[in-house]
Protein backbone atom coordinates (compact mmCIF):
# COMPACT_ATOMS: atom_id res chain seq x y z
CA UNK A 1 0.00 0.00 0.00
CA UNK A 2 2.96 2.59 0.42
CA UNK A 3 4.94 2.01 -2.36
CA UNK A 4 1.36 2.31 -4.25
CA UNK A 5 1.47 5.72 -2.88
CA UNK A 6 5.17 6.06 -3.35
CA UNK A 7 4.35 5.65 -6.69
CA UNK A 8 1.20 8.53 -6.99
CA UNK A 9 3.32 10.95 -5.37
CA UNK A 10 6.31 10.38 -8.05
CA UNK A 11 3.45 10.68 -10.63
CA UNK A 12 1.89 13.54 -9.04
CA UNK A 13 5.27 14.95 -9.00
CA UNK A 14 6.14 14.21 -12.43
CA UNK A 15 3.51 15.66 -13.90
CA UNK A 16 4.09 19.08 -11.68
CA UNK A 17 7.41 19.07 -13.25
CA UNK A 18 6.29 18.68 -17.19
CA UNK A 19 3.69 20.95 -16.34
CA UNK A 20 6.08 23.69 -15.06
CA UNK A 21 8.35 23.15 -18.10
CA UNK A 22 5.63 23.65 -20.18
CA UNK A 23 4.86 26.61 -18.85
CA UNK A 24 8.36 27.97 -19.04
CA UNK A 25 8.34 26.66 -22.43
CA UNK A 26 5.22 29.04 -23.60
CA UNK A 27 6.85 31.91 -21.62
CA UNK A 28 9.82 31.60 -23.25
CA UNK A 29 7.86 31.04 -26.84
CA UNK A 30 5.76 34.49 -26.03
CA UNK A 31 8.54 35.95 -25.09
CA UNK A 32 10.61 35.33 -28.64
CA UNK A 33 7.52 35.93 -30.65
CA UNK A 34 6.73 38.72 -28.69
CA UNK A 35 10.53 40.03 -29.26
CA UNK A 36 10.28 39.02 -32.81
CA UNK A 37 7.16 40.85 -33.38
CA UNK A 38 8.73 43.93 -31.81
CA UNK A 39 11.40 43.52 -34.09
CA UNK A 40 9.28 43.93 -37.22
CA UNK A 41 7.13 46.67 -36.23
CA UNK A 42 10.71 48.47 -35.30
CA UNK A 43 11.81 47.55 -38.89
CA UNK A 44 8.91 48.56 -40.68
CA UNK A 45 8.62 51.68 -38.70
CA UNK A 46 12.25 52.35 -39.84
CA UNK A 47 11.30 51.65 -43.36
CA UNK A 48 8.43 53.53 -43.24
CA UNK A 49 10.27 56.19 -41.73
CA UNK A 50 12.77 56.26 -45.20
CA UNK A 51 10.32 56.25 -47.28
CA UNK A 52 8.95 59.59 -45.97
CA UNK A 53 11.94 60.78 -45.82
CA UNK A 54 12.99 60.17 -49.17
CA UNK A 55 9.58 60.92 -50.43
CA UNK A 56 10.19 64.29 -48.84
CA UNK A 57 13.52 64.46 -50.74
CA UNK A 58 11.86 63.82 -54.35
CA UNK A 59 8.97 66.43 -53.50
CA UNK A 60 11.63 69.09 -52.21
CA UNK A 61 13.71 68.38 -55.30
CA UNK A 62 10.76 68.47 -57.50
CA UNK A 63 9.47 71.67 -56.18
CA UNK A 64 12.78 73.20 -56.60
CA UNK A 65 13.13 71.96 -60.44
CA UNK A 66 9.74 73.85 -61.13
CA UNK A 67 11.02 76.62 -59.61
CA UNK A 68 14.06 77.06 -61.44
CA UNK A 69 11.91 75.81 -64.70
CA UNK A 70 9.46 79.24 -63.96
CA UNK A 71 12.65 81.32 -63.04
CA UNK A 72 14.56 80.58 -66.69
CA UNK A 73 10.84 80.98 -68.35
CA UNK A 74 10.17 83.99 -67.10
CA UNK A 75 14.02 85.47 -67.14
CA UNK A 76 13.61 84.32 -71.03
CA UNK A 77 10.10 86.12 -71.62
CA UNK A 78 11.32 89.32 -69.50
CA UNK A 79 14.66 88.93 -72.01
CA UNK A 80 12.08 88.80 -75.30
CA UNK A 81 9.99 92.13 -74.36
CA UNK A 82 13.03 93.73 -73.16
CA UNK A 83 15.01 93.17 -76.25
CA UNK A 84 11.30 93.71 -78.47
CA UNK A 85 10.97 96.88 -77.15
CA UNK A 86 14.88 97.95 -77.82
CA UNK A 87 14.33 96.45 -81.91
CA UNK A 88 10.95 98.74 -81.38
CA UNK A 89 12.86 101.81 -80.63
CA UNK A 90 15.30 101.34 -83.11
CA UNK A 91 12.86 100.94 -85.83
CA UNK A 92 10.64 103.85 -84.75
CA UNK A 93 13.50 106.23 -84.68
CA UNK A 94 15.55 105.22 -88.09
CA UNK A 95 11.83 105.10 -89.31
CA UNK A 96 11.44 108.80 -87.89
CA UNK A 97 14.95 109.62 -89.61
CA UNK A 98 13.52 108.45 -92.71
CA UNK A 99 10.84 110.67 -92.98
CA UNK A 100 12.35 113.30 -91.78
CA UNK A 101 15.01 113.04 -94.46
CA UNK A 102 12.02 112.82 -97.26
CA UNK A 103 10.67 116.12 -95.72
CA UNK A 104 13.81 117.35 -96.01
CA UNK A 105 14.59 116.74 -99.57
CA UNK A 106 11.13 117.24 -100.75
CA UNK A 107 11.46 120.81 -98.95
CA UNK A 108 15.08 120.80 -100.80
CA UNK A 109 13.25 119.97 -104.26
CA UNK A 110 10.71 122.91 -103.38
CA UNK A 111 13.40 125.34 -102.63
CA UNK A 112 15.04 124.48 -106.07
CA UNK A 113 12.14 125.07 -108.28
CA UNK A 114 11.99 128.27 -106.39
CA UNK A 115 15.47 129.64 -107.23
CA UNK A 116 14.71 128.06 -110.93
CA UNK A 117 11.79 130.07 -111.17
CA UNK A 118 13.30 133.20 -110.00
CA UNK A 119 16.00 133.06 -112.42
CA UNK A 120 13.63 132.11 -114.95
CA UNK A 121 12.07 135.54 -114.22
CA UNK A 122 15.16 137.44 -114.32
CA UNK A 123 16.12 136.02 -117.66
CA UNK A 124 12.82 136.64 -119.15
CA UNK A 125 13.06 140.77 -117.53
CA UNK A 126 16.74 140.91 -119.16
CA UNK A 127 15.36 140.01 -122.59
CA UNK A 128 12.51 142.28 -122.65
CA UNK A 129 14.97 145.27 -121.50
CA UNK A 130 17.32 144.51 -124.48
CA UNK A 131 14.42 143.70 -126.78
CA UNK A 132 12.48 147.01 -126.10
CA UNK A 133 15.82 149.01 -127.13
CA UNK A 134 15.96 146.99 -130.03
CA UNK A 135 14.25 148.42 -133.59
CA UNK A 136 10.01 146.92 -134.17
CA UNK A 137 11.16 144.12 -136.08
CA UNK A 138 13.12 142.77 -133.22
CA UNK A 139 10.59 142.91 -131.05
CA UNK A 140 8.71 140.29 -132.94
CA UNK A 141 11.46 138.10 -131.93
CA UNK A 142 11.73 139.48 -128.48
CA UNK A 143 8.01 138.03 -128.00
CA UNK A 144 8.50 134.79 -129.59
CA UNK A 145 11.51 134.42 -126.88
CA UNK A 146 9.35 135.78 -124.37
CA UNK A 147 6.59 133.27 -124.93
CA UNK A 148 9.09 130.41 -125.47
CA UNK A 149 10.35 131.14 -121.76
CA UNK A 150 7.10 131.42 -120.00
CA UNK A 151 6.03 127.66 -121.96
CA UNK A 152 9.50 126.72 -121.05
CA UNK A 153 8.96 127.51 -117.59
CA UNK A 154 5.50 126.68 -117.11
CA UNK A 155 6.58 122.91 -118.54
CA UNK A 156 9.46 122.88 -115.94
CA UNK A 157 7.23 123.56 -113.11
CA UNK A 158 4.32 121.15 -114.15
CA UNK A 159 7.23 118.77 -114.22
CA UNK A 160 8.44 119.65 -110.31
CA UNK A 161 4.60 119.41 -109.69
CA UNK A 162 4.27 116.60 -110.63
CA UNK A 163 7.50 114.98 -109.32
CA UNK A 164 6.08 116.40 -105.80
CA UNK A 165 3.29 115.04 -106.23
CA UNK A 166 4.60 111.52 -106.88
CA UNK A 167 6.66 111.69 -103.86
CA UNK A 168 3.86 112.62 -101.42
CA UNK A 169 1.94 109.48 -102.54
CA UNK A 170 4.61 107.26 -101.96
CA UNK A 171 5.38 108.85 -98.94
CA UNK A 172 2.01 108.46 -97.94
CA UNK A 173 2.10 104.95 -99.35
CA UNK A 174 5.08 103.94 -97.45
CA UNK A 175 4.06 105.86 -94.20
CA UNK A 176 0.97 103.50 -93.77
CA UNK A 177 2.43 100.40 -94.64
CA UNK A 178 5.19 101.06 -91.79
CA UNK A 179 2.77 102.00 -89.70
CA UNK A 180 0.49 98.38 -90.96
CA UNK A 181 4.06 96.92 -90.76
CA UNK A 182 4.54 97.85 -86.70
CA UNK A 183 1.17 96.98 -85.69
CA UNK A 184 1.97 93.16 -86.68
CA UNK A 185 4.76 93.57 -84.62
CA UNK A 186 3.48 95.25 -81.91
CA UNK A 187 0.38 92.33 -82.03
CA UNK A 188 3.44 89.58 -81.66
CA UNK A 189 5.18 91.39 -79.30
CA UNK A 190 1.73 91.11 -76.87
CA UNK A 191 1.39 87.48 -77.85
CA UNK A 192 4.91 86.86 -76.95
CA UNK A 193 4.32 88.67 -73.95
CA UNK A 194 1.41 86.53 -72.39
CA UNK A 195 2.75 82.88 -73.97
CA UNK A 196 2.35 80.18 -71.57
CA UNK A 197 4.30 77.23 -72.80
CA UNK A 198 7.28 77.31 -74.63
CA UNK A 199 6.42 76.21 -77.96
CA UNK A 200 3.84 79.21 -78.71
CA UNK A 201 6.28 81.01 -77.45
CA UNK A 202 8.98 79.92 -79.79
CA UNK A 203 6.73 80.04 -82.76
CA UNK A 204 5.79 83.64 -82.10
CA UNK A 205 9.60 84.27 -82.06
CA UNK A 206 9.89 82.79 -85.18
CA UNK A 207 6.87 85.06 -86.89
CA UNK A 208 8.41 87.90 -84.59
CA UNK A 209 11.46 87.71 -86.66
CA UNK A 210 9.50 87.27 -90.10
CA UNK A 211 7.67 90.29 -89.40
CA UNK A 212 10.90 92.58 -88.20
CA UNK A 213 12.64 91.00 -91.35
CA UNK A 214 9.42 92.32 -93.65
CA UNK A 215 10.07 95.34 -91.33
CA UNK A 216 14.07 95.79 -92.25
CA UNK A 217 13.59 95.26 -95.81
CA UNK A 218 10.89 97.49 -96.02
CA UNK A 219 13.01 100.38 -93.95
CA UNK A 220 15.47 99.95 -96.15
CA UNK A 221 14.25 100.41 -99.68
CA UNK A 222 13.43 96.93 -100.77
CA UNK A 223 10.18 96.98 -99.91
CA UNK A 224 9.08 99.98 -101.90
CA UNK A 225 9.92 103.67 -100.70
CA UNK A 226 9.58 107.00 -102.82
CA UNK A 227 11.65 106.81 -106.18
CA UNK A 228 12.34 110.17 -108.07
CA UNK A 229 9.45 110.42 -110.92
CA UNK A 230 10.40 108.93 -114.46
CA UNK A 231 11.82 105.55 -113.59
CA UNK A 232 15.76 104.78 -113.89
CA UNK A 233 16.81 106.80 -117.06
CA UNK A 234 19.81 108.91 -117.23
CA UNK A 235 20.12 111.12 -114.46
CA UNK A 236 19.20 114.98 -115.26
CA UNK A 237 22.11 117.57 -115.97
CA UNK A 238 22.79 119.40 -112.83
CA UNK A 239 20.54 122.94 -113.07
CA UNK A 240 21.47 124.24 -109.72
CA UNK A 241 21.61 127.90 -109.16
CA UNK A 242 25.15 129.28 -108.54
CA UNK A 243 25.92 129.32 -104.74
CA UNK A 244 23.05 126.85 -104.19
CA UNK A 245 24.23 125.49 -100.76
CA UNK A 246 21.28 122.76 -100.65
CA UNK A 247 22.38 121.66 -104.34
CA UNK A 248 22.53 117.78 -104.39
CA UNK A 249 25.19 117.83 -107.65
CA UNK A 250 27.76 118.91 -104.83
Amino acid sequence: MSEQKESSVLFSLKELMNLEEDRIKQEEEQKAAATAAAERARLDAERRAREEQEARIRAEEERRRDEERRAREEAARLEAIRQAEVEKARVEAEQKARLEAMAAQQQHERKLAELQHDESKKKMRKTMIGLSAGVVLLLGTGIGAYVHYSNQAAAEKLARDEQTRLLEEEKKKLEAQMKEQQQKVDSLLGQLSSAKDEATRLALQKQLEEEKAKQEKMRTGGGGGPRPAGGGGAAKPCNCAPGDPLCSCL
